[in-house]
């Protein structure tokens, strides 16, 4: 036996969820691209470092690319949803598709978030490098704000799971 068709307001609220995940996963990339250092220490010398010069910021960024592909796909789909009232995988599979899905990314996202926290706290913890402790900060202080996005898109697409994890077919 097939669930009841979602209501319209749950799918107004799993769409606004989507969205909210969308829009924090895309300004965390956003910083996170963006977020480098070059600095003159002296004559001879230039401190420069990239954010994929660090493992846990670039690990941050494929789970938060993966993150924005899976939602964007699933923006999609709502919206279609909530247009045509239908879902454009018929039958179980659909419901399937987006429990698995909602909980996969939402572990990649906990995972990128968690490894760009641990790698930005030891980064903080370590001896400053002289003349460049200002840019080190900022440096690190978007690394904490991208690794702070990717948490919330990671709480959005965990309710999201829960929420589909309500729609799956009961067979008993």
């Amino acid at each position: 036996m097939a669930p009841p068709p979602p209501s319209m307001s749950c799918r107004i609220a799993a769409l606004f969820l989507r969205v909210l995940t969308f829009v924090c996963l895309l300004v965390s990339l956003i910083l996170l691209t963006t977020n480098k250092i070059e600095e003159d220490i002296d004559f001879e010398t230039i401190f420069k470092v990239r954010f994929n010069d660090i493992y846990g910021y670039r690990y941050l960024l494929a789970t938060t690319v993966l993150g924005m592909a899976y939602t964007l796909l699933q923006i999609a789909f709502t919206l279609f949803s909530i247009s045509t009232g239908n879902r454009i995988i018929s039958g179980d599979g659909s419901f399937t598709f987006d429990f698995y899905g909602d909980k996969v990314t939402s572990y990649l996202l906990a995972t990128g978030s968690a490894a760009a926290f641990a790698v930005t706290k030891e980064l903080k913890r370590s001896e400053p490098i002289e003349g460049v402790e200002d840019s080190i900060d900022k440096f690190l202080n978007k690394g904490y704000a991208c690794a702070s996005l990717a948490l919330i898109g990671f709480v959005c697409t965990a309710m999201l799971s829960v929420f589909s994890s309500y729609s799956l077919p009961k067979k008993v």
